[in-house]
């Protein structure tokens, strides 16, 4: 690789023993990993230590904060950032690797497909597919937003296309997956608190049918089977969820008043 395009690898982590080995062994060629961990109580530690060259603790702050401060303490300019869950196919990493070997690089980020397997299947529609995220940036053009979930990465620049797929296992079952998404929709609706949105019947009614037409019908979500099912009236739950969660917070707001 020229000097300019070396590469870290990010990871953020929490009790992620089931996985981490597999994600780190899919980047293990890039010039330098970063693992920030929270507070794992599993082997996760012994994991990360094995095959990262820097693993820090560092007290939750957020999805958005923590991925921002692992990036910040990468010692080069181009960030790889992947989840614990996540790892890198085949094409994806020859991608990746072309892209850092040319003189110059002529976008400040690049998004990638996320490919999602749910209840033991590979979604190929809906929301588990394409899924792009924008997981490769030069940080001198932009970095993570400090967001407490739904993070994204904020360019200064253009943004190219990445071939290849980022692979992502959802949850080890539907159980952990079910505690996962109440942890999110909570967040989310502690987001919405703080920006000051209100939960309308509207919310509550509509949007859960939208989506759930939106991402059944309108993409597909009907050829994923039962696993898509499944996702898709989770997703739906989840939107509904999220906006009981705010009305609750509203209500509590009014009862202390």
């Amino acid at each position: 690789m020229k000097p300019n395009n070396l590469l870290t690898a990010t990871i953020i982590t929490r009790n992620a023993a089931t996985t981490l080995e597999r994600c780190l062994q899919s980047v293990v060629w890039v010039d330098e990993i970063i693992v920030i961990d929270s507070g794992s109580n599993d082997n996760t530690l012994e994991i990360a230590k094995k095959l990262a060259h820097n693993v820090k603790y560092h007290e939750w702050a957020g999805f958005g904060a923590q991925k921002r401060y692992a990036a910040n303490l990468a010692t080069n300019n181009w960030i790889l950032s992947i989840d614990a869950d996540e790892w890198l196919s085949p094409e994806l990493t020859s991608s990746i690797q072309k892209l850092m070997q040319q003189q110059s690089i002529p976008n400040a980020g690049y998004l990638m497909n996320c490919r999602n397997q749910f209840m033991d299947q590979w979604l190929l529609h809906g929301e588990g597919y394409p899924d792009s995220h924008l997981r490769l940036f030069d940080r001198r053009y932009g970095n993570w937003q400090e967001r407490s979930v739904h993070e994204q990465v904020e360019i200064n620049g253009t943004i190219g296309h990445l071939k290849g797929d980022l692979l992502h296992q959802s949850a080890q079952s539907l159980s952990q997956y079910l505690i996962k998404q109440n942890n999110y929709t909570q967040l989310q609706a502690e987001l919405l608190y703080a920006q000051g949105k209100k939960a309308t019947i509207i919310d509550l009614l509509l949007r859960p049918v939208w989506r759930f037409i939106r991402i059944y019908f309108l993409r597909l979500g009907i050829l994923d089977g039962i696993p898509g099912l499944v996702h898709v009236m989770i997703g739906c739950f989840n939107t509904f969820s999220k906006y009981a969660k705010l009305r609750e917070l509203q209500t509590m707001d009014k009862s202390q008043i």
